[in-house]
């Protein structure tokens, strides 16, 4: 179950600024991936107001969220937005309830206790409440605030390893401790400041938590947070648990990499252009008998497509193959020679071949090829 925060915490980027126009468009690509709740923004965010009456019909199931800060007036102003939910946002870690709230553990239970209550009164089916900085938090006091929030009518608890700190089986361990004390909905929100925000969520659904926040590229505040496209791909393509349509995926990143100024990696997972592209030897000769052997799904499956290509890394199968796939008249003989041609050309050209380059190497006479 995924909560894509793209609208929220991915607008937290730095440098990224998204107009309505994008907002909209990064909106009905999410719908269409099939995401269980999209956060659609923070209260106070410039233009969210208009944002959520443009879109709020016609949403199907996926359920509309906000965040606010965990203060009364917020909660008002989130309720007159006219959400299906809303998720509070409360630091739980004793540096951020001195430095940031300027209170301690009893007056930060007070402020969740009037906030939750209001949001409750303000008719709010649906209150989620994020505790901030979890993986820093002294753990029974975290599990205490959440069976707090539980008690005065929470529908959701969200664990936030804020910094990114935590490993699989570190994030695993504080799902099951959590989940064995808490009949509710359970989410995690995985920074990826060490890289294992896509792997810390994944562990997280696989251990007992019913959400897992991500954004399109895993775009957030620093390094962002775990990558909806890696989460929605492996959810449904590799573990087939879920029905995510990933076939629009790459569009979607494209659309969002362009909107937030960050390129995307050609050997990004999901997205980048080269996952399905191939040069090495072995494995181009390997995928001309069975894609299978080294690819991990069906590059249909999110819309990319694959690419073989001799270069500096190619070996005679691989020219062989070639100069069959491109149906290139050749005699046996030629190969040796036409590999040291393809080699020599890849290496000054620092990349491996065009087809119509190769076809012109092949095409040379035998005698004429620079070798």
């Amino acid at each position: 179950m995924l909560i894509d925060t793209t609208l929220r915490e991915g607008a937290q980027l730095f440098g990224a600024y998204f107009n309505t126009s994008m907002k909209e468009a990064i909106f009905s690509g999410l719908l269409a991936l099939g995401v269980n709740e999209l956060e659609i923004g923070w209260v106070g965010q410039d233009g969210l107001e208009e944002l959520v009456g443009r879109v709020r019909k016609g949403t199907g199931r996926t359920r509309l969220s906000v965040w606010s800060p965990c203060r009364e007036a917020d909660v008002r102003a989130a309720a007159s937005l006219g959400v299906d939910r809303i998720n509070i946002g409360v630091p739980v870690s004793d540096l951020h309830i001195e430095k940031r709230l300027g209170t301690d553990r009893e007056g930060l239970k007070e402020r969740l206790a009037r906030t939750v209550l209001a949001a409750g009164l303000l008719g709010i089916d649906y209150i989620s409440v994020g505790l901030e900085d979890v993986s820093r938090a002294d753990p029974a006091f975290a599990l205490e605030t959440a069976c707090l929030a539980r008690d005065l009518g929470a529908s959701r608890v969200r664990l936030a390893d804020s910094l990114g700190v935590l490993i699989p089986p570190e994030t695993a361990d504080l799902v099951r401790t959590f989940r064995s004390r808490l009949d509710m909905d359970l989410a995690v929100h995985c920074h990826d400041d060490f890289g294992m925000g896509t792997a810390n969520a994944l562990t997280a659904l696989k251990s007992g938590a019913d959400f897992a926040d991500c954004s399109i590229l895993g775009i957030g505040e620093r390094s962002g947070i775990a990558a909806t496209e890696e989460l929605a791909a492996y959810l449904s393509i590799r573990e087939e648990s879920h029905a995510y349509r990933t076939e629009g995926l790459r569009a979607l990143c494209s659309r969002v990499s362009e909107a937030a100024g960050i390129p995307i990696p050609r050997t990004k997972a999901v997205a980048g252009e080269d996952i399905f592209a191939c040069e090495s030897g072995i494995h181009a000769h390997a995928l001309g008998r069975s894609p299978a052997l080294f690819e991990p799904y069906d590059p249909d499956r999110v819309s990319a497509r694959r690419t073989l290509a001799v270069g500096g890394k190619s070996g005679r199968a691989a020219i062989a193959h070639a100069l069959h796939r491109s149906g290139l008249p050749h005699r046996e003989d030629d190969i040796p020679a036409l590999l040291e041609a393809v080699r020599d050309r890849a290496h000054r050209l620092r990349r491996p071949l065009t087809a119509a380059e190769f076809a012109e190497l092949a095409l040379i006479p035998e005698k004429e090829i620079p070798c």
